[in-house]
């Protein structure tokens, strides 16, 4: 696979990051084909490797769009040429997700569109055995209109992962329903079977949520309004709560988070300390802040900006590599250039 070097703003091995500092890098931009890349998703490899995945093209509803990869080898300075991965004949891909799974398999989560909107989609998968080098055909995880995956799943006390899915309704591409819910797949590793479970409900409607489970069975998930992008004063990240391990959901009520109608991204930290990711604004996507609770979400004390500015700053997806690093990538540019940003618990404490 060819390596190429993508013009960082600073360079880092994959992990070497100061304690207390901030590096951020340019990954990929407009000098690649493809003028969109967008929603970008992250996962550390067994063997050190980051892995990045996005859908790119046209644009968001084009039909030539398709799943793209690429890697940082442990202790290297440049990504891979990005290779595609995942791309359906005179149909568009959309949303990757890439995790490595405690047992080693590495999944891609990804969304087809069958129609003019994303209430018209489903969600397939693929698997690679071999840390991502190759992939698996693809398998169909929902055949429900609507069907949407964003978020990494999380893997529960008792083993068992919980995939972030949630079901987009409407037929416009300027507002999601009120009726959309976020929701979860379970799977079972030993039994490879996929269980729906209870829908997180809310009064404009919600999508794309982030768990943790902050004790067994009791997990936390924040989730990105519903509703348009007209200007408001009255927009928040959606809060719920489970306590029976994700089957059943509190109905999803404002947080204390401003929100645009934008992703966020929200996980617990090796510490025990939780992480949420999102655009301190409610009508456009910046800055992108960092915010940290030590109290399982009683208090969020410490925030710091990643990025600011007139730019936009979308969809971040944050993960804990092994060795403590906080991985953050997001896409700005008006969804033409990928970034990550890589920080410690004490860069945001500002220590």
């Amino acid at each position: 696979m060819k390596r190429i070097f993508l013009g960082a703003l600073l360079t880092l091995a994959a992990g070497a990051v100061e304690a207390g500092e901030l590096v951020v890098e340019r990954v990929i931009g407009s000098e690649y084909p493809g003028a969109y890349k967008h929603p970008a998703s992250i996962t550390e490899l067994d063997n050190g490797d980051l892995l990045i995945a996005y859908y790119g093209g046209g644009g968001e509803y084009e039909d030539d769009s398709k799943v793209m990869a690429m890697r940082k080898g442990k202790g290297a300075e440049g990504w891979t040429e990005p290779q595609v991965i995942a791309d359906t004949p005179f149909l568009g891909e959309g949303n990757p997700v890439v995790w490595q799974a405690p047992d080693g398999l590495v999944w891609l989560f990804y969304v087809q569109r069958y129609g003019d909107t994303w209430s018209d989609s489903r969600i397939k998968a693929k698997i690679s055995e071999d840390g991502a080098k190759t992939w698996s055909d693809s398998l169909m995880l929902t055949f429900d209109p609507g069907t949407m995956a964003r978020g990494l799943p999380i893997v529960r006390h008792d083993g068992k992962y919980l995939l972030p899915i949630y079901v987009e309704t409407g037929a416009d591409r300027e507002k999601v329903g009120a009726d959309t819910v976020s929701s979860f797949l379970l799977h079972d590793p030993e039994t490879r079977s996929w269980t729906r479970l209870g829908d997180i409900e809310s009064k404009t409607g919600n999508l794309q949520a982030e768990a943790a489970e902050v004790a067994p069975d009791h997990l936390i998930a924040y989730c990105r309004r519903g509703g348009d992008y007209e200007p408001t004063e009255d927009g928040w990240i959606v809060r719920a709560e489970s306590t029976d391990g994700g089957v059943t959901w509190s109905k999803g009520k404002n947080s204390a988070f401003k929100n645009p109608n934008a992703a966020v991204s929200f996980i617990k930290l090796q510490s025990g300390n939780l992480l949420l990711v999102y655009n301190d604004n409610m009508n456009e996507r910046t800055p992108l802040t960092a915010a940290l609770s030590e109290d399982n979400d009683a208090t969020w004390p410490h925030s710091r900006n990643i990025g600011t500015g007139e730019n936009t700053f979308a969809y971040p997806m944050a993960i804990q590599a092994k060795d403590g690093t906080i991985h953050v990538v997001y896409t700005t540019d008006e969804r033409q250039t990928v970034m990550v940003a890589s920080f410690d618990e004490a860069w945001v404490k500002g220590e």
